[in-house]
């Protein structure tokens, strides 16, 4: 695709079936980096608080969920964070506050190894990982019957969510209401071809590598490995470490298998629960050519990308600025 024909394409806001979108970035944040980076620090601004539950895995491992609880809350949230998130990241605060906020529960299930405690398995978890997102919500919805269940997933947490939502088809809608996916790197080759190189790789790949290294070198040792440490601890890209460890860990030939068998988009075109994908189409992680067109997806998928917005950043209103613009949205696509 031509540069021109590709600023006909996504210079406008992409939206399908529903209008009610929207975003505009603030003019004191410009830029996607600026507006990714700058949310991050808005977190101490959201105090929520949790009750933290542990569940075995059908493969006794075990995960920690932590809970917002309601006396009369009838409407429940899950929300599946992103890479190296928990509950604590910035977009979990905002969301489980607004949630609280509207009388709903919520929950946020930690995957393997990120509730700061390490699972006892070899596997952790990875982008692809729909197995996963199918067991905990199918416990949710039978340990809450009468609760109507909306799901939320961000950026990998949200491609996992995508890739079970097209997997399951119509009979995802017997657990699930709605769900909304943000940021999410539909086209992981894509994706790891942005961060993988100049900036970004300074910026946001050595930032998840800072805490993804370590772990897998505990996991070396722990379950005896054959694999080489030093060239974990030499790994400054994603292909690097997931041709090294998160790839033949979870079953995959190589980084490039890894990411092509586990991108969500092709997935979308199978999806019968009504979803939302909102990405900006300044997310750092993933370039607008990579971002679906409406004949690509469902007629159940509505498309949303606003110019700006950065990777799950979304800030609003004057400085400081706030997180709420993004709950907000949610809330309104889950109460339509």
């Amino acid at each position: 695709m031509s540069e021109k024909s590709l600023s006909r394409k996504y210079l406008e806001p992409i939206r399908t079936k529903d209008s009610a979108g929207g975003y505009r970035a603030p003019w004191w944040l410009p830029g996607g980096h600026l507006q990714t980076i700058y949310a991050r620090m808005l977190a101490r601004s959201y105090s929520v608080s949790y009750r933290r539950e542990r569940w075995k895995t059908p493969d006794s491992d075990f995960i920690d969920l932590d809970w917002v609880d309601h006396p009369e809350g009838g409407k429940l949230m899950v929300l599946f964070h992103g890479l190296e998130g928990y509950s604590q990241s910035h977009y979990a605060l905002s969301l489980m506050a607004t949630v609280a906020g509207a009388g709903w529960r919520g929950v946020v299930p930690h995957f393997r190894g990120c509730s700061g405690e390490a699972n006892r398995l070899l596997r952790s978890y990875h982008s692809g990982d729909s197995d996963e997102i199918d067991w905990i919500l199918r416990r949710i919805k039978t340990k809450n019957p009468q609760s109507k269940i909306y799901v939320v997933g961000i950026s990998i947490g949200g491609n996992m969510l995508l890739k079970w939502l097209g997997e399951h088809g119509q009979a995802a809608s017997r657990t699930v209401e709605r769900a909304v996916a943000v940021s999410t790197p539909l086209d992981l080759v894509a994706a790891a071809g942005e961060l993988d190189f100049g900036i970004k790789r300074i910026l946001y790949a050595s930032y998840f590598l800072r805490t993804l290294r370590p772990r897998a070198l505990a996991k070396i040792v722990v379950h005896n490995l054959a694999i080489d440490p030093g060239a974990i601890r030499a790994s400054v890209t994603f292909r690097q470490f997931d041709d090294l460890f998160t790839a033949p860990v979870h079953g995959f030939r190589n980084a490039a298998d890894y990411w092509r068998r586990c991108s969500s988009k092709p997935w979308l075109r199978t999806i019968e629960v009504p979803t939302l994908v909102l990405n900006a189409q300044n997310d750092p992680f993933l370039p607008a050519s990579a971002l679906p067109t409406n004949d690509e997806v469902s007629s159940s998928v509505i498309l949303e990308f606003p110019p700006s917005g950065g990777h799950v950043g979304f800030v609003t209103g004057k400085f400081p600025g706030h997180l709420d613009w993004l709950p907000e949205r949610i809330l309104r696509f889950f109460d339509e």
